[in-house]
């Protein structure tokens, strides 16, 4: 995850690829919410929602990478998978 964000950070930073980055950290808060959510609270039927939520984020996130820069997208297609 981080090889892959720093990848399409080098290709320019924030002012390049915003949205990439951006989508980037939301699913990495979506993903730090689970757990909590799941395991804390007992909440399985939101934390469904929410892992649903995260895959989309993800896949997004594993596109927008990929136009900047095809492995950065293939280096989250593991993640993806796990999801």
């Amino acid at each position: 995850m981080a090889v892959a964000a720093w990848l399409v950070w080098r290709e320019g930073g924030w002012k390049a690829h915003g949205r990439a980055l951006g989508l980037f950290l939301l699913q990495w808060v979506l993903n730090g919410l689970w757990t909590p959510l799941f395991f804390g609270l007992h909440q399985s039927g939101l934390a469904f929602v929410e892992i649903v939520v995260l895959w989309l984020v993800l896949a997004a996130t594993l596109t927008s990478f990929w136009r900047v820069t095809s492995l950065a997208g293939f280096l989250l297609a593991p993640y993806l998978a796990w999801v």
